[in-house]
């Protein structure tokens, strides 16, 4: 299988467009948080639906040290997975997901309802747990946040965007799910999968 982007170029940095936080004039606030364009093809003989994921894997470890000015995040951080999207039962006929039709914007407490393919299903994120103590923000955050690495990270975050070929329409998980239930729920139906990747950071002194 392949899957590919014209939202990005594998390997290189992920337009602001499609993350979920940004540079501003008064600092760092919400970005466009569109999910970008991504379509697959060479799919395996007898898939009978897809399984979309985005995963962080350099979220830091040390959540008291995120956001603070007085101190920045090192490099060899040890560091965990944040998972930004998990979409699944995506039917066989559909191979490409368009630019901003199924996140467009941040809403507060999460979307309840997320836009998406006729019969896919999509999960909670990791903002959910993220955002749990803060009024403002807490909820069920459904379907795709972007990217908002700390802005005092050293570290160039990676944005995985994993398709799986699935020989089962339908997922055996509830309707509250998460990624990490899906990666359990789908072992020993995987027919096929394919990764691409972006990279985003906001701290100005982070290149790549």
């Amino acid at each position: 299988m392949r899957i590919h982007s014209n939202s990005f170029e594998h390997g290189k940095r992920l337009p602001a467009e499609f993350a979920a936080g940004q540079a501003t004039a008064e600092g760092f606030g919400f970005a466009a948080n569109r999910n970008p364009h991504l379509a697959w093809d060479g799919v395996p003989a007898g898939t009978r639906s897809f399984v979309l994921l985005c995963i962080d894997p350099d979220a830091p470890t040390v959540p008291e040290m995120v956001d603070r000015d007085d101190v920045q995040i090192p490099v060899d951080q040890v560091r965990g997975d944040f998972f930004h999207w998990a979409m699944i039962d995506i039917p066989a006929a559909v191979t490409e997901i368009a630019a901003g039709s199924c996140s467009d914007g941040v809403t507060a407490h999460g979307k309840q309802n997320p836009a998406g393919p006729a019969g896919a299903r999509q999960g909670i994120n990791d903002y959910t747990g993220w955002f749990v103590g803060n009024p403002d923000m807490a909820g069920d955050w459904y379907g795709y946040d972007g990217a908002f690495p700390p802005p005092n990270d050293l570290r160039l975050h990676r944005y995985f965007f994993r398709v799986f070929a699935l020989d089962v329409e339908r997922l055996e998980v509830d309707a509250r799910f998460t990624a990490g239930e899906v990666l359990y729920a789908m072992q020993g139906h995987v027919l096929g999968q394919a990764t691409t990747y972006a990279t985003y950071a906001l701290n100005p002194a982070v290149a790549g």
